[in-house]
């Protein structure tokens, strides 16, 4: 698969590539992406090597994961963004933002824009978000995006070696107003 291009009114979301290591290694060394989110800690500039020039690159070639860093107008990076595959029909998004960038709503922009396009170009039914329980932020992020939050999973997630509850949500197609690639048949209440 190749590498897509998105654009929202504010954001430019495109993959990330050689030219953005130390970008992405500054934003790295910020406490609270290392803490909430599964990246390395602490996080050195080989680690940014290999994320830029190895397991962006490669997830983007065989559809595993489609990672698009997250970019003002002018070319600065406000965030990362990733849809992990993880079985047919359903992803999985991940997001951290630069630290300078919080509060402005560039993530969850550009999370509605990677739903959609997940949903119009992947066959993605359901996009799921999760996060450890008590990053508020993120969750923050996900409901700004039209998540629904479902609820917390004991044990779900694995930071640094420890397992850790999780919150967990989920965007499908029809809560954009678009077609689901495959049926649904909701549960009666």
């Amino acid at each position: 698969m190749e590498p897509a291009v998105l654009t929202t009114d504010r954001l430019l979301l495109r993959t990330v590539g050689a030219a953005d290591t130390a970008a992405v290694y500054a934003a790295a060394q910020d406490p609270d992406i290392q803490r909430w989110t599964t990246i390395p800690s602490p996080y050195l500039y080989e680690h940014a090597r290999g994320f830029v020039e190895q397991q962006v690159p490669e997830g983007w070639a065989d559809g595993s994961m489609c990672t698009f860093g997250v970019f003002l107008p002018h070319g600065e990076p406000a965030g990362m963004l990733g849809v992990t595959m993880r079985s047919p029909g359903a992803g999985e998004i991940g997001f951290w933002a630069v630290k300078e960038h919080r509060g402005n709503g560039y993530v969850a922009e550009a999370a509605g824009a990677a739903a959609r396009w997940a949903f119009t170009h992947l066959g993605v039914d359901r996009l799921e978000w999760r996060a450890e329980v008590g990053n508020g932020a993120s969750r923050a992020v996900a409901e700004r995006a039209g998540f629904t939050v479902e609820g917390t999973l004991r044990s779900a997630l694995s930071n640094n070696g420890v397992r850790r509850d999780c919150w967990v949500g989920s965007l499908l197609p029809s809560d954009l107003g678009l077609a689901s690639a495959a049926p649904y048949l909701p549960a009666r209440a």
